[in-house]
């Protein structure tokens, strides 16, 4: 049976002024009798969260499509039209490869241009990043980007960003939730588009971007040495391939090897079960064509080119893919180390990273006499830091372990194009000095401790999956553990609650970041354990860093063993495998 309140949503949408299609598609549920897809698909509206939307594609008020969005583009327009009275507003938008990111692309295109807004619109696909760039070079108010990363194929979204390029944060982010719930019906929602106001751009804005990334080369002369580098790279069917090669070529990269079975933009990601280089299937194609050609670095971008996962020669000659705390720490170190090389650091720089990313870039921001800053999860908070110290303090880089990293600050929010070029950079500098960035990760780990990290995520989907997530942390609230794999717990902050409480002395202190549903332990050893629901996926991550010194790269694999044992352990003390 169908619930009475998720039956009288079905009924509205049947009999309201939805499309043929849509209609066609629920009673075609109905008369298979899949009342839980049915119960799914309308048990809530799709929420417009503090990103934007991001769901399931189908018809229902609970999943992607040109109803959810366009009711929440109608909101976005309003708040705009009230935030900036007066002016002329201006939006950007851009769209990944998804099925139907084009669509609903121009969709939001024609709902701005109804509303009088302003609109560039991006010709074809294009990087999120690029969106990000597009905003602060056109001097736009706000900008969407119809993507869902690094989601299965299935799901679609749309971020928004406000006037600096980077995501909502508060109070506009609650302020534009506001407006969208405001708007209760389709028929509220200006449908017809005003051509004179749609704008496309293509080459020129992309030339523009390129420019910028090229500003941030800090080795031309390793490049020179190291031009024919072999370098493999996979678009992961995504937008990557727009821009990575040509950006490669630019910065002088004359051996890239492209991953042809992946190269050509596909909704459908063919070739791997989740298109996220997080996964390791989704870089098995790139790790062959590695071996076949003897290559020095893999690299490889989720659909909308926001994340980057690379793989590198280990001590023993075998290609390991390295995490994203592994890529981040490599990065923030050799930033820091060419600013210092070029008497570029006077005391006001700073990098960020994340309350899950590895504490090993603070030790290496330490080591060099640079601030960093932490911040929730979202690059959305890293472009607030950076806007708040604009002019008192200089951005030099910052990233997250989730494969997400942002080098300079005309892009405001993460980015897989800039990303590759460095990371790229970054390999030719250890092989002009005879290194791998292995190696040079190792070197790394015995100037200040070798930190591994683990994720471990578990799945929970549907209104019943966010149920579970609730009680987990409900439980971990109300019983949180006294040792982990036998050490001490000594402090536990609460992110909800914006508290820590030293375990020892009682004290508790205030945290001074916004709430986000995040619990982190801390033990005597040095090991730090979070717990995070996904923001944009059914999901509760943990996020599990454990250290220990390193005093050579003769010892790396006796540690390197010590540390998965910890590990390990911890996983059964919390009971997480």
């Amino acid at each position: 049976m169908i619930e009475p309140a998720i039956q009288h949503k079905i009924d509205a949408w049947l009999s309201g002024n939805y499309d043929e299609a849509t209609k066609s598609e629920i009673n075609g549920l109905l008369e298979r009798n899949e009342h839980e897809s049915l119960a799914d698909a309308f048990y809530k509206d799709l929420e417009f969260g503090t990103g934007g939307l991001r769901g399931i594609m189908g018809a229902g008020s609970n999943r992607m499509n040109r109803y959810t969005l366009g009711m929440a583009t109608q909101g976005l327009c309003n708040y705009l039209k009230q935030n900036f009275p007066g002016e002329r507003v201006k939006v950007a938008i851009a769209h990944d490869c998804r099925n139907n990111s084009d669509v609903f692309a121009r969709i939001a295109a024609d709902i701005f241009s109804a509303n009088d807004i302003e609109v560039y619109l991006f010709e074809a696909l294009r990087p999120t990043p690029q969106l990000s760039f597009a905003i602060r070079h056109l001097g736009c108010h706000s900008g969407v980007v119809v993507t869902a990363s690094h989601n299965p194929k299935e799901y679609n979204g749309y971020k928004v960003y406000w006037n600096d390029g980077a995501q909502v944060t508060a109070p506009h982010d609650k302020n534009i939730i506001g407006e969208v719930n405001k708007i209760t019906s389709i028929d509220e929602v200006k449908w017809e588009a005003k051509p004179a106001n749609i704008h496309m751009l293509g080459q020129e804005m992309d030339e523009a971007y390129m420019a910028k990334v090229q500003s941030l080369s800090v080795s031309q002369e390793a490049i020179r040495n190291q031009h024919d580098l072999k370098i493999v790279f996979s678009s992961i069917h995504g937008t990557g391939i727009t821009l990575v090669p040509e950006v490669l070529k630019r910065f002088g990269f004359t051996n890239v090897h492209i991953v042809e079975e992946q190269a050509t933009p596909d909704g459908n990601f063919p070739t791997v079960v989740y298109p996220n280089p997080e996964e390791k299937e989704a870089m098995t194609l790139a790790l062959n064509k590695a071996r076949e050609i003897d290559a020095d670095l893999v690299m490889a971008t989720d659909p909308d080119s926001d994340r980057v996962g690379i793989a590198v020669r280990n001590l023993k000659g075998e290609f390991e893919l390295l995490n994203g705390n592994q890529t981040g720490a490599l990065l923030m170190n050799y930033l820091l180390l060419a600013w210092k090389n070029a008497g570029k650091l006077t005391g006001k720089e700073f990098i960020v990273k994340t309350i899950v990313t590895t504490d090993l870039i603070k030790d290496i921001a330490d080591s060099y006499n640079v601030t960093m800053y932490e911040t929730l999860t979202g690059f959305k908070y890293i472009a607030e830091k950076i806007r708040a110290l604009e002019g008192k303090e200089l951005y030099i880089g910052g990233g997250e372990e989730s494969y997400g990293y942002m080098i300079g600050d005309f892009v405001r929010d993460k980015d897989a194009i800039s990303a590759c070029a460095l990371i790229a950079e970054m390999a030719a500098v250890a092989k002009d000095r005879g290194q791998t960035l292995m190696e040079m990760l190792v070197e790394i780990y015995t100037q200040h401790g070798f930190y591994k990290e683990e994720l471990v995520s578990f799945t929970k989907k549907g209104q019943r999956g966010a149920e579970e997530i609730q009680q987990m942390m409900a439980d971990m609230r109300a019983n949180p553990p006294q040792t982990i794999a036998g050490s001490k717990v000594l402090e536990v902050s609460d992110y909800k609650h914006s508290t820590r409480k030293n375990l020892v002395t009682g004290e508790e202190s205030k945290l001074d970041l916004e709430s986000s549903n995040v619990l982190q332990y801390l033990t005597e050893d040095g090991t730090k354990v979070s717990a995070r629901p996904s923001g944009t996926e059914p999901k509760i991550k943990f996020y599990i860093s454990v250290n220990e010194p390193l005093d050579s790269k003769e010892n790396f694999d006796a540690v390197d063993r010590q540390l998965s044992e910890k590990i390990e352990q911890i996983l059964v003390d919390l009971k997480l495998k």
